[in-house]
């Protein structure tokens, strides 16, 4: 079996048991951890590459004209096309082709609503980016074609390593005015990327734009990493690193200045980091007592206190609430999902549909827990609603592992496996829509959505 299976060992009952021993003593090279800062000009890494599996029904026809130009040069990226693939990615909007568009206006003076109403398009987008200096002025109006109208403008200064950026937040905009949510396209991934052979292998944490796109190493180890969290701030990322020889450690560290601090490296397990909401403790597993189980610890004061005290295995801890946990358990004699009070207490049982529910992430509302199930076509990505109990399977895979939700609860981003490598793959939270990301270098786990917050 390869060394990260056993590490991630979702698939194992031996995730409880033998996993975190089994890591520790297996790898054997010389710990060199080398910690980079993601906005330094160190050279990006290969993007990742996204590919749309299965396309959303209803997608909403919308035209996205390329944006005028006024500048010396060429203009250094075309906007007019990120803002496209954002909302192609989506599901929830089909954009003309460009050899479809009736015009290219970049004023609302130069629409012609007629025409574009024969095209099919329900929203038109426009715009123009102008130099200023260094930096440049991006402008974007989104425009209702059926009520012809104009619904939103918005106007950014921007520097050049900024103008993909820009483009997100116009997506972002259209998605909100159209759809009245949120959009998550100017947010980030984290994951954790291996390349090389298994003797000799590189373990990186890299953060990348969520399109896949600007991916930068934040830390570099020959030892693996796992089970990167964010932080509600956007800043700081909790993560595993197995750099020590003897034993794993939990480190927190900031994105922004690339400095990070080692929070806990007790005997035994250090595990399954994750922020509560208000950003100022970790859930975490810790086994320094006897057996594994759930502890919080206070992040500025490294205060630790215990939640869980029992003789089965409690690990992988999520929030619900500032309040609640969720956490996997075999308490019952296979892996389930229980809920239990942050200051401990009685945990209650959640999942009852199969042997095995484990890995759980909640949705930012706190109404939906996404998780690992197992059927008898393998492991997929279920989802259940906690007011009504209802059970629903997201994907189709054999070997999905480790949500995330995006930042506004449409999508769900996890980890699983084509053609023997590691890839991530993201699903709407009502299943119609399927994607595949992955980098021709290397494979990929253990992803995490960034929050809003960046």
């Amino acid at each position: 079996m390869q060394l990260m299976k056993r590490l991630n060992a979702r698939h194992s009952h031996n995730v409880f048991s033998l996993a975190w021993d089994i890591a520790v003593r297996s790898v054997l090279i010389p710990a060199v951890v080398v910690v980079g800062l993601v906005l330094s000009a160190t050279s990006a890494l290969a993007a990742i590459e996204i590919e749309v599996t299965q396309g959303g029904e209803d997608a909403i026809p919308i035209a996205i004209v390329p944006f005028g130009w006024q500048g010396t040069g060429g203009l250094p990226e075309d906007i007019a096309l990120i803002v496209a693939s954002d909302l192609r990615r989506s599901g929830d909007f089909a954009p003309l082709a460009r050899e479809d568009l009736v015009a290219t206006p970049d004023s609302i003076a130069e629409v012609r609503y007629a025409n574009w109403q024969l095209s099919g398009a329900d929203y038109l987008v426009i715009g123009s980016v102008s130099q200023d200096g260094e930096n440049y002025i991006v402008q974007a109006q989104l425009v209702d074609v059926v009520q012809q109208k104009l619904l939103s403008g918005v106007r950014f200064l921007v520097t050049a390593q900024s103008l993909r950026n820009a483009a997100h937040q116009i997506a972002d905009e259209v998605y909100e005015k159209v759809l009245g949510v949120k959009g998550a396209f100017n947010t980030q991934i984290a994951y954790v990327s291996m390349t090389g052979p298994q003797q000799n292998r590189t373990y990186r944490l890299e953060l990348a734009d969520a399109d896949g796109q600007s991916a930068q190493p934040m830390l570099t180890s020959p030892r693996p990493i796992m089970s990167p969290a964010w932080a509600p701030d956007g800043v700081r990322i909790a993560y595993v690193s197995f750099e020590n020889r003897q034993s794993s450690a939990i480190y927190i560290q900031d994105r922004i200045q690339g400095t990070r601090t080692k929070l806990v490296s007790r005997e035994g397990i250090n595990g399954a980091p994750a922020w509560s909401p208000d950003g100022t403790r970790l859930a975490v597993v810790l086994s320094y007592n006897g057996s594994a189980d759930i502890y919080i610890i206070e992040v500025a004061t490294g205060r630790t206190q215990r939640i869980t005290d029992s003789d089965a295995i409690d690990t992988e801890p999520a929030w619900i609430d500032n309040e609640t946990l969720v956490f996997t358990s075999d308490r019952s004699g296979g892996a389930q999902l229980y809920e239990v009070p942050a200051r401990g207490g009685s945990a209650r049982r959640l999942t009852f549909e199969g042997s095995y529910n484990a890995n759980a992430a909640v949705s930012p509302d706190g109404t939906e827990i996404a998780f690992v199930h197992r059927s008898d076509r393998g492991y997929q990505i279920a989802v259940i609603d906690r007011n009504s109990g209802l059970f629903r399977t997201l994907t189709n895979g054999t070997l999905d592992e480790s949500p995330s939700f995006a930042p506004n609860g449409q999508m769900i981003l996890f980890a699983t496996e084509r053609n023997g490598r590691g890839v991530l793959g993201a699903v709407s939270i009502d299943g119609d829509l399927e994607q595949t990301l992955s980098q021709t270098s290397a494979s990929v786990r253990e992803p995490a959505w960034s929050p809003f917050s960046r």
